[in-house]
């Protein structure tokens, strides 16, 4: 364009010389036109050569345009709906990496956020999210390294780690290597729980929700849980729920939750919980009974993670709450706690009653039998029983093959 701008100049300004010239106008006249012309047209040759290349990288450049408008332009990315198998990095802005910068009140926003069109625009594959809840490293986690191995592609993996001095990174082949979650400064027990599942909603293609502890042990193979959940469940939640007559029930109740919560509310349940994503979202969303309880059930008369999830999903989702937890916990002992399990516990024998129970405890809606797919407590010394036991009890595929 330049080029053509300065051809036409050329064959017009002699043109206009002769004119001038034939008309008797004075040559300075004529030489001064030209020295403007020329001028002016290499003023615009040079403006547009300078912002076609800045303007070009400007465009190009990520970080320029970063720093010019807000971070929310760019997160999540827009998924490709042309294309009918998208990117993980598109469809599941998280699935990769969940280290990010956002603060708590950040990322339950984000996680608030759900299509409201139940098609979606690209091939997605349900996957399990499996939430740890540790104090420090993952005293069985090569029992879970076996569980995982063969099944990339169908679960996520999450840690909340509470005392960072206690953890050791996992080696770099390991499934929970790069899985610890941002953590921003102290947390109650409901905040990490809500921390893991607005961390684990993130990824679009989660779609049911697992808190674990370092103690849990699946009981079952990976295969068995997953059409268990994705396929046997329907839209059905196990989370422990009950109207607990005792004192450590609706005696913890404090008459000032009234009138958005009643003793007829009052709820008391296992942590150890299996939600849907439905429930996940409204878990992570509700503002007004978290409120309520944070400042109204208080240790040591009350304890919020006891109450907080049974209360809150019975009071807006209970029709699709089983009410039943599917991590088993041995309770005969008297105490606060359950039962720990240690080495000399664990047998063949002892992880089939668990596995072969009938006594479910809630009205099963699914079209399986099995009662739970996960346990606890396990103490470290277990592991070493257990790695024997697993292939061939569980169907697990040894590391070591």
């Amino acid at each position: 364009m330049g080029q053509f701008k300065v051809t036409i100049l050329a064959k017009y300004l002699p043109v206009r010389l002769r004119k001038e010239s034939s008309r008797g106008g004075s040559l300075h006249v004529g030489i001064t036109t030209i020295i403007l012309c020329l001028f002016i047209a290499s003023i615009v040759l040079f403006l547009g050569a300078f912002l076609r290349t800045h303007v070009t990288e400007f465009l190009s450049s990520s970080s320029s345009m970063e720093e010019v408008l807000p971070a929310i332009f760019f997160s999540p990315p827009i998924p490709d709906c042309a294309s009918s198998t998208m990117n993980n990095s598109l469809a599941s802005p998280s699935a990769d990496q969940v280290w990010h910068s956002m603060n708590d009140e950040e990322l339950l926003w984000r996680a608030s956020m759900e299509p409201r069109i139940s098609q979606y625009p690209y091939t997605r594959t349900p996957k399990l999210a499996f939430m740890f809840l540790s104090r420090g490293s993952l005293p069985l986690a090569p029992l879970w390294e076996m569980f995982f191995k063969g099944h990339e592609g169908f679960y996520s993996i999450y840690l909340h780690v509470s005392s960072i001095t206690d953890f050791t990174p996992p080696y770099s082949s390991s499934v929970f290597y790069n899985r610890m979650i941002p953590s921003k400064g102290t947390a109650t027990m409901v905040d990490a729980e809500r921390r893991l599942l607005a961390n684990a909603l993130l990824d679009w293609s989660n779609e049911r929700f697992i808190l674990l502890s370092d103690t849990c042990i699946p009981i079952f193979n990976f295969t068995t849980i997953y059409n268990y959940l994705i396929i046997s469940s329907w839209n059905q939640s196990f989370l422990g729920s009950i109207d607990d007559p005792r004192p450590m029930g609706r005696g913890r109740y404090n008459k000032r939750m009234q009138p958005e919560l009643t003793l007829a509310d009052w709820r008391k349940g296992s942590q150890w919980f299996e939600v849907h994503r439905r429930v996940a979202v409204q878990m992570v969303s509700d503002i007004k009974y978290y409120s309520i309880l944070k400042q109204h059930c208080k240790p040591p008369r009350c304890y919020m993670d006891e109450h907080y999830f049974p209360t809150l999903v019975t009071k807006i989702l209970p029709e699709i709450n089983t009410n039943h937890s599917i991590t088993w916990v041995d309770w005969s002992r008297p105490g606060s706690h359950p039962s720990m399990f240690v080495r000399k516990h664990v047998s063949e024998g002892f992880l089939m009653k668990i596995r072969n129970m009938t006594d479910c405890g809630f009205t099963h809606r699914t079209r399986s039998t099995i009662c739970f797919l996960f346990a606890r407590k396990f103490h470290p010394s277990t592991l070493e029983p257990l790695l024997r036991i697993a292939p061939s009890l569980l169907g697990f595929t040894d590391n070591s093959n």
